[in-house]
């Protein structure tokens, strides 16, 4: 197996640190609204590294945090009039809600960073204690980026070329500074933002030391792999690194991954723009695999464009390999049992080269747009060689191949059994029935029954509306 690692920015053998295992870090989003489907391309990406991991027989730790205080969450708290952790939970809830329509599995751990201050300020205290940080008058606490020599060893970048001055590493009070290129640790309470107390001033952690502080208690000092979207590589990464290996002594991960940026109709995704989309948007149009089948269309590493027609293309694709599964299904139900024939023992031992050329393809920095290729192929070929004369054991055998593969993928092949708009209509006029007639034991097995099937009732005083989710 082998994986494009960011850091020396070339295709390098994975070899895990303990043998078996994979320690597995990525970023996961800041919790102030709904999650859009920039967000949803690392979740579904690495969630598919992590699946395949598993094939292979790795036990996978895979923590992915939630930053839940930030800027924006308590912007949108002063807004609201609540706490900032009001606007966090409910954003949290919600993105689990999306992850599980997309099939994301939920992480070995999900720390936040709101539960993990005790561990950030014994990170910031060790890392001044070794000279590595240092703390300004008014509590501000720096990290002394000069003094971790191989800065710039992810993001290629030359400390001397960033001195005249990178934004992205500047904050308020920089005149505090030792080095325009030092960035914060820890910074003093504003008015109305929630604050701990620690031993430089009452104050809230920087964003990049949550990472590296809750990687190491969840994973230890060192990982094999830190994940993320490419926009992360410099700073946060770059800073997470310092960080970590100026406080431990140890390289920090082995293998560093990022995901390419989303377009949406070849233009940077931006509310300005006008093209900017919730995964709830998407979700109402689409069904939560076309998606999930979108996002793996193309290699990770590549940029990948949103549009109208490629949704679409990737809706028609699912649907092949779902017509293909519930024809076998069909089958099966009235497949004769028995041992297999020559014939089919031959094409089964045919079909093993679809599984071994999807491990190729995955073996090769998880390129799930070759995968996907072959799931194709294998449906092609489970069409030509499967009818009403097949064994129950040969159609099985097929069935299973398929539908691992795209388990592999996080694909859920299983056709829905969908309503007719007829039906739903009959069920409504039951449950009206019912409640008219103070039967609402009834009328609520009704609603619960039309919601597992993707059908949300509203009743309004203009009568009963009714929407597909």
């Amino acid at each position: 197996m082998k994986i494009y690692n960011t850091l020396n920015k070339k295709k390098e053998e994975f070899v895990p640190i303990e043998p078996g295992k994979v320690r597995m870090y990525v970023c996961g989003p800041t919790v102030y609204n709904l999650i859009h489907i920039g967000n949803a391309r690392p979740m579904i990406v690495f969630d598919t590294v992590r699946r395949y991991m598993e094939h292979k027989g790795y036990e996978v730790n895979y923590v992915s945090n939630f930053t839940d205080v930030d800027d924006k969450i308590i912007k949108k708290a002063i807004e609201e009039g609540v706490e900032a952790s009001v606007v966090s939970e409910r954003y949290i809830a919600e993105c689990k809600k999306d992850m599980e329509s997309l099939n994301v599995k939920p992480a070995t751990t999900h720390p936040l960073a709101t539960q993990e201050i005790c561990g950030m300020e014994e990170m910031i205290q060790t890392l001044i204690d070794k000279g590595h940080a240092y703390v300004a008058e008014d509590g501000t606490v720096y990290f002394r980026t000069r003094s971790f020599k191989e800065y710039g060893k992810l993001s290629h970048k030359n400390l001397d070329e960033l001195e005249g001055g990178k934004r992205s590493l500047l904050v308020s009070g920089e005149d505090q500074k030792e080095d325009p290129l030092d960035f914060v640790l820890w910074k003093p309470k504003k008015e109305g933002e929630p604050y701990w107390e620690s031993p430089w001033c009452n104050g809230r952690p920087g964003w990049h030391i949550e990472c590296s502080v809750m990687s190491k208690k969840y994973l230890g000092e060192e990982i094999d792999i830190h994940a993320g979207g490419e926009d992360l590589v410099f700073p946060h990464h770059e800073n997470e690194i310092a960080q970590s290996e100026a406080a431990n002594g140890k390289t920090f991960a082995r293998y560093w991954m990022h995901n390419a940026f989303l377009n949406i109709d070849n233009k940077k995704m931006s509310k300005s723009a006008g093209n900017f989309f919730t995964v709830r948007d998407i979700l109402e149009k689409y069904d939560p695999m076309v998606l999930r089948f979108f996002m793996l269309s193309a290699h990770y590493r590549s940029q990948l464009n949103f549009s109208a027609d490629l949704m679409e293309a990737a809706k028609n694709g699912l649907e092949r390999i779902r017509t293909a599964v519930s024809n076998v299904k069909f089958l099966l139900q009235n497949a004769k049992e028995g041992a297999l024939s020559e014939t089919e023992t031959a094409l089964l031992a045919e079909a093993e080269g679809f599984t071994e050329r999807f491990d190729e393809a995955m073996d090769d920095d998880f390129n799930t747009a070759d995968a996907l290729s072959v799931i194709f192929e294998l449906v092609k070929f489970v069409n030509t060689n499967t009818n009403a004369d097949s064994s129950k054991a040969f159609l099985q055998a097929l069935l299973e191949k398929v539908e691992t593969l795209c388990g592999i993928c996080g694909l859920i092949v299983e056709t829905k059994e969908e309503l007719l708009d007829s039906d739903i209509e009959a069920l409504i006029a039951e449950r009206q029935a019912a409640r008219k007639a103070k039967n609402f034991a009834r009328a609520d097995e009704i609603r619960n029954e039309l919601l597992k099937k993707g059908i949300v009732l509203e009743d309004t005083r203009e009568g009963v509306k009714w929407k597909r989710t």
